[in-house]
């Protein structure tokens, strides 16, 4: 870790991380051999030992081979001018210089494969980064056509025939370029949420927030914009303070529940839990209807829209949000789940306690996907 960090400096602060070093670890020996000496009130081939120690320090952690060298040198000195009881200086010297080449070579080419594997996991990172958004691009482009379709499809009717209609008739068109409407307003809140989230490195800002609130606001946007929705919350009564985005967490709760209304084909109350697991705060968002079909399972992330596009079901969109609450729960350092259960389907994601670095490790998130596989949705 320590010579990759080194490797990442400009090479004139290598080479003085590198003499620092060298100098140090000189001191060091002579400092330890001066105190073993005086101990056992003898010279001892035993101090080599001591010089072989900081020998390999110096070959592991500076660049190149040189510095090595010059402590091997340096020991060889302190040999010489301590009259050692060492049988064949030379013999030494070139033991030394073998350990010095052999380490430093090692250690070359430890941080050659490092870098190597570094390279491949960014490329990695830039490819699945390069998928989503093609894969966002894909459904954005299907969600706005299809409510779009519908209202200049609904336009188009009433002013062809708004002569002909009852006003039974053109309250229903009405309605229709309303709704319609208002799925596209959804749609550009998800859109905007996801610009808080920079594309490159899945960054965002987070503060100690009081889980209660989110929830509550994201209850209360429910209830204004689906009254006929019934929703059964169940929140520990301890308050619980997250780092988190607040407006982003409560977009992935309103995404959530939204799906849960629209697709379960359900009139039965959805449930909200929130757990405390200690180290992490779980969320479930579960419905009693219908489940998601096993083809679905493996692609709802994906940014794509499964659903059957000869449905009549205006509300589309699935695909795209749930994209867009993973995108905000990986950035949280999060996790995010969907599976069946026995009377329906069920949401869960979980958010951290703890600070961390706001980086996310896509191996470490690639490696989470892959073990849920089979029970992600």
């Amino acid at each position: 870790m320590l010579t990759q960090k080194l490797n990442l400096l400009p090479s004139y602060q290598k080479h003085v991380f590198s003499l620092i070093t060298l100098i140090l670890c000189m001191a060091a020996a002579m400092g330890l051999s001066y105190a073993y000496n005086s101990l056992t009130y003898r010279n001892s081939v035993n101090v080599t030992l001591i010089f072989t120690f900081f020998l390999i320090i110096v070959s592991c952690v500076t660049v190149g081979y040189l510095y090595g060298i010059l402590f091997s040198l340096f020991a060889m000195l302190y040999f010489f001018h301590h009259n050692l009881l060492i049988s064949d200086y030379s013999i030494t010297f070139i033991c030394m210089l073998a350990i010095t080449i052999f380490v430093s070579t090692l250690s070359s080419h430890l941080t050659l494969q490092a870098n190597m594997i570094a390279d491949r996991e960014k490329q990695l990172t830039e490819a699945e980064m390069e998928k989503m958004r093609a894969n966002l691009l894909r459904a954005i482009s299907h969600d706005l056509r299809t409510p779009l379709t519908g209202i200049i499809g609904n336009s188009a009717a009433f002013l062809e025939n708004q002569d002909h209609l009852s006003e039974k008739e053109k309250r229903n068109i009405v309605t229709n370029i309303y709704n319609d409407s208002n799925w596209l307003i959804n749609m550009v809140e998800n859109l905007l949420m996801v610009t808080r989230i920079r594309n490159q490195d899945l960054r965002i800002s987070t503060s100690e927030e009081s889980i209660e609130e989110v929830v509550a606001e994201a209850l209360l946007k429910m209830e204004n914009r689906h009254p006929e929705c019934v929703i059964h919350a169940k929140i520990p009564d301890e308050l619980i303070m997250l780092p988190m985005d607040a407006v982003l967490i409560e977009q992935v709760t309103i995404n959530l529940l939204e799906n849960a209304l629209h697709h379960s084909k359900s009139s039965d109350p959805i449930d909200f839990i929130v757990k405390d697991l200690g180290k992490e705060v779980s969320f479930t968002v579960k419905d009693y209807g219908v489940g998601i079909p096993s083809e679905k399972l493996n692609h709802l992330f994906d940014g794509m829209d499964y659903t059957n596009s000869r449905s009549a079901d205006t509300h589309k969109g699935m695909g795209i949000g749930l994209a867009i609450c993973k995108t905000i729960i990986t950035a949280h350092h999060g996790t995010l789940i969907g599976r069946n259960h026995k009377c329906g389907a069920e949401f869960i994601f979980t958010l951290p306690k703890t600070k961390e670095e706001t980086f996310c490790n896509r191996k470490e998130i690639h490696n989470y996907e892959q073990q849920n596989k089979h029970s992600t949705y």
